[in-house]
């Protein structure tokens, strides 16, 4: 019988990728790894894939949070891409509804500002044309007193009218989590804590890799027809390793976005708006926050580690408070924050923002195959690329045939309909089945919207839960945090607090509160040494710490 996808479960599946020869290797376990395991196991190809941290725990937890169609990329005349990403947008809403939401978005238009009202109204019918946008979801073209009515907060001086359209918000560590459980139930051998050490060759070709165990320390050899890098920010790095850095190479720009309270900056619906160096940042209410992005600046600091400094959050907060004067948010108001790496392919001469979003492949002279460049909402068509040249190769080599690409048609883990009806009635559905199992709707309301059906998982857990604890509120987070070691492979409490449940982005309190517990838990659960549990509690600190302290600069890192 195959092993859970659990974090106790992770040795053995490492023994299982180093028995026998695997069709392909992917290092890398975020959303662009994620989609290559996916495709790559659905056509029926033995895939092996290895994360050095938890998943998702790069740029793909660090994004805007959005499944966007790229308007800026419309200003740009990249009118191909933003076909595709506007496509890419409806197949994820159909196939992950329980974590890509419909979103309103307003786009002010002001006297001298990056797009007039004429410019605005024709890219946003061209934008919505381009990316096949259901009429009920077509941009509307808005008056002056219509957009103070839309946003009353909008500064009034200036303003000429505004366009309003739709975006989808996301969870984007959480969709990279349900893709890999999704390619793992369907036969991909994942692994976190799997750091790739160096490459193994045969004649010159690289065939294998060392891949060290993060946790337990063991190493293993762990052999592939072909190997895939798609290590986001790491790619370069990886390219290193194997000796082939040459010719085209990342250019690193960090993106921050800072989270406030909901009452702080009560928006009706997000925004997207000019700043004064002619950037464009977005304002998104989600739930009891609202978060603001982002900052585009080049970073050659350590990849590891991106921090949000001073000089980030004052340059957000003067953006906000001069788009929105009445709201006069300060330091004091900033409830977290997060800083992200876009691994972007440098251009001569262009600056940070104006670098493109695509995404290339290098394939070095080991054979080493490298995705680099690319954006959260085009992950997918990303994959198939990378998955045809894999299953191209292989059919040449072999004589092996591969069906193509399906993974429009598949749906994440969690995004299941139950029964007839829309997503949203099973939504309701399940609220009422957490209320009879004695769940407190909010708790039950949070876990849908987190796991979508997996969240009746959880239910299930609760009576274990009970046996541990008599505090309802502990019971919940300790059913959660079961769920979590048991089927998402989570490893520690850092992960689970900022990635498997984003409550140190956006339930800051809550993560701080139940951190000790959570602590306890894993521990307990993993049969952490003392040692490795006082690590974890210093991991937990720092994390808090990081969102408290913030470095002048990044010169001060």
């Amino acid at each position: 019988m195959r092993a859970t996808f659990s974090a106790q479960s992770r040795s053995e599946i490492l023994k299982s990728m180093e028995q026998s020869e695997l069709d392909v290797l992917v290092i890398g376990g975020g959303i662009t790894g994620a989609g290559i395991a996916l495709d790559s196991v659905t056509r029926g190809m033995k895939i092996g894939l290895i994360e050095k941290n938890d998943f998702g725990s790069g740029t793909s937890s660090r994004s805007t949070k959005l499944i966007h169609g790229g308007l800026r990329y419309l200003k740009q005349g990249d009118v191909k891409l933003v076909q595709e990403v506007g496509k890419e947008r409806a197949i994820l809403y159909k196939n992950a509804p329980h974590l890509v939401i419909p979103a309103p978005m307003l786009l002010p238009v002001y006297k001298g500002g990056t797009y007039g009202y004429l410019a605005s109204s024709i890219g946003l019918y061209i934008y919505d044309w381009l990316a096949g946008v259901a009429r009920k979801e077509r941009r509307k073209m808005l008056g002056r007193s219509q957009t103070t009515l839309q946003e009353p907060l909008l500064k009034q001086d200036g303003l000429k009218g505004g366009g309003l359209y739709f975006e989808y918000r996301t969870d984007d560590a959480r969709l990279t989590i349900d893709i890999m459980k999704t390619a793992y139930a369907r036969g991909a051998d994942i692994v976190n804590y799997a750091e790739a050490t160096e490459f193994i060759y045969r004649d010159g070709k690289a065939v294998g890799v060392t891949v060290k165990d993060r946790i337990h320390g063991q190493t293993y050899a762990i052999y592939a027809k072909h190997i895939v890098n798609a290590a986001g920010p790491w790619v370069d790095k990886m390219r290193e390793i194997d000796g082939s850095l040459k010719g085209k190479r990342l250019f690193l720009t960090k993106g921050v976005h800072l989270v406030v309270d909901y009452a702080k900056l009560p928006v009706k619906q997000a925004a997207y708006f000019d700043t004064p160096d002619g950037r464009m940042v977005f304002v998104i209410p989600r739930g009891e926050a609202t978060y603001i992005g982002t900052t585009d600046t080049a970073f050659t600091k350590s990849i590891d580690n991106p921090r949000t400094t001073q000089e980030d959050r004052d340059y957000i907060l003067r953006a906000v408070n001069a788009m929105f004067p009445s709201v006069r948010l300060t330091v004091k108001d900033i409830r977290s924050h997060w800083a992200g790496l876009r691994p972007l392919i440098y251009e001569e001469g262009k600056g940070p923002s104006e670098l493109s979003r695509k995404d290339e492949i290098f394939v070095s002279d080991s054979g080493l195959i490298t995705i680099a460049g690319g954006k959260l909402t085009g992950f997918r068509k990303m994959a198939e690329k990378v998955v045809d040249l894999v299953a191209h190769n292989l059919t040449n080599a072999a004589g092996r045939t591969f069906a193509p690409c399906s993974t429009d048609t598949i749906t994440v883990s969690g995004g299941e309909n139950q029964g007839t009806g829309s997503f949203q009635d099973w939504k309701q559905a399940m609220l009422k089945l957490g209320a009879a199992q004695g769940v407190d709707r909010a708790t039950m309301q949070e876990w849908v919207d987190t796991y979508g059906t997996n969240a009746l998982r959880i239910v299930e857990l609760l009576p274990a839960a009970r046996r541990v604890s008599p505090l309802p509120d502990v019971q919940c987070v300790y059913a959660q945090l079961l769920y979590s070691l048991e089927e998402e492979m989570t490893v520690t409490a850092v992960d689970f607090l900022r990635l498997h449940t984003g409550w140190s982005y956006f339930r800051l309190e809550k993560a701080e509160k139940y951190a000790e517990t959570v602590l306890q838990l894993v521990a307990d659960r993993l049969l952490y040494s003392e040692s490795q549990m006082q690590e974890q509690r210093a991991a937990v600190e720092a994390l808090f710490q990081s969102i408290y302290e913030l470095p002048a600069n990044d010169h001060a890192i």
